[in-house]
């Protein structure tokens, strides 16, 4: 287990806010570098069989322009793509999903590494984001890293092994871990200490289904 913890110090988060048209949008960035090159990096986070290998299933037209779809989950337009740099996609969900979008950005540091990281930029109902932070998104985002992570070292889980798996103490601790690190993102962006407090323990509740 302490592995799959050590797995929430590798990863850099911010909490920030940012003026979409006449909204305020609240954006997480997470940043952490993987032993990988920028072009085998590149592939795991845009071919869609390696997608679904540490993530979801996805299908769609993967060209900018051209839209995709997760299984289960978001889908949206491909706003921005650079290979081996960077990726901008709309990431919608549900009816009404409002604005939100994703960013990825690779940088080369050193041989064979690469920093690695994900902006997540969304204007969210403001009860939403009262009860839940930041956290609500950016555990979702570290679960999501910590597959990426599995996958680029050969290893990994399968999708039915993985839905087990989210119900296990390992996973609830790295949950609890997670959002105990998006609280004090949240505090170190300017958040009341009560607010940060409060919205903490409702996500990692939510996540962990205590």
């Amino acid at each position: 287990m302490s592995e799959i913890i050590e797995e929430i110090s590798r990863v850099h988060r911010k909490v920030g806010t940012r003026r979409v048209a006449t909204e305020e949008a609240g954006t997480v960035l997470l940043r952490r570098t993987f032993d990988a090159d920028a072009a085998e990096l590149w592939s795991a986070v845009t071919s869609p069989e390696r997608i679904a290998r540490w993530f979801l299933p996805v299908t769609g037209d993967f060209r900018a322009g051209g839209n995709y779809q997760l299984e289960g989950n978001a889908g949206g337009e491909i706003l921005e793509c650079v290979p081996a740099e960077r990726l901008r996609v709309s990431w919608l969900f549900g009816p009404d999903p409002g604005f939100s979008e994703v960013e990825v950005r690779l940088a080369p540091e050193g041989t064979g590494r690469t920093v690695f990281e994900l902006e997540h930029v969304s204007v969210v109902p403001e009860e939403f984001r009262s009860q839940y932070g930041p956290g609500a998104v950016g555990i979702g985002w570290d679960l999501a890293l910590l597959g990426l992570g599995w996958h680029l070292t050969g290893g990994g889980i399968s999708p039915e092994d993985a839905v087990e798996w989210q119900t296990s103490p390992e996973a609830k601790a790295f949950v609890a871990r997670s959002g105990e690190e998006w609280g004090r993102a949240f505090a170190a962006s300017g958040a009341d200490p009560e607010t940060v407090t409060a919205t903490t323990v409702a996500t990692i509740a939510f996540y962990t289904g205590e």
